[in-house]
């Protein structure tokens, strides 16, 4: 009898209910263990021992939190997954090559940190400049710099991304009491934590992402949201006009 090669290594690891349920509850947000057991409903030792199955794949990573040091929040790394995925379906057959993302992208987005000057305006200029303002797409945060955006972030989005957000001020959250979105999004630890209810029920999301720091950091820190904002895409793609 002629021998096969196993199936391979992610769609292994993909077919044990709670990996994949961790898996779909990372693809949209990073989440603490507390929070996956919480959502999972398994106890806090089996998601720890999947969870570090998955890291060892290289399929999840951690930060720590810069809110509260003792927590860690996980990551989905969706672009090895999507490589891991296109590989497992061209071992089956050369034509299996998935793709997504084939739609318009629309809906009404709100990115938050906690000084409104590098991360959530970044991800503000990344997702309006890659759906060609067909997102409605805003970002505030809980104390907003007095001197508005960070020198760093206006000259990385304007020397990588060729986007001008010269002179924007910082928003506070407060001026966006009672408007409606689709998706809230924060990107600081402390954000996240203080975070009000906005009316219509939005989806809420975590990206968990440090204070960028210096020149390099931005533009690190750009690099990550502009991938996660590739990704989010075909969710914004789900939503009614």
């Amino acid at each position: 009898m002629a021998s096969h090669p196993p199936p391979p290594a992610f769609l292994r690891l993909a077919a044990h209910p709670l990996r994949w349920r961790l898996l779909t509850e990372l693809a949209t947000s990073d989440q603490r263990v507390r929070d996956l057991v919480a959502l999972s409903g398994e106890p806090q030792n089996l998601v720890s021992y999947h969870l570090r199955l998955l890291r060892q794949a290289g399929l999840v990573t951690t930060v720590r939190s810069t809110f509260d040091g003792r927590d860690t929040y996980y990551h989905l790394e969706l672009d090895r997954c999507a490589g891991a995925f296109r590989a497992a379906g061209a071992a089956l057959h050369p034509a299996l090559h998935p793709s997504s993302g084939g739609g318009t992208a629309r809906g009404r987005v709100l990115f938050v940190c906690t000084g409104n000057s590098a991360r959530s305006p970044i991800a503000e200029a990344l997702l309006r400049h890659r759906t060609g303002d067909r997102v409605e797409v805003t970002s505030a945060g809980s104390r907003p710099r007095p001197a508005g955006l960070h020198p760093h972030t206006v000259r990385v989005l304007s020397e990588v991304y060729g986007i001008d957000v010269a002179g924007r001020p910082a928003r506070h959250w407060d001026t966006l009491t009672g408007h409606r979105f689709d998706y809230v999004i924060s990107l600081c630890d402390r954000a996240r934590e203080a975070l009000p209810d906005f009316p219509g029920r939005p989806r809420r999301a975590h990206w968990s992402l440090p204070v960028p720091g210096d020149y390099a950091g931005h533009v690190r820190i750009a690099a990550d949201i502009d991938t996660r904002i590739r990704h989010l895409r075909p969710l914004l793609e789900e939503v009614a006009p």
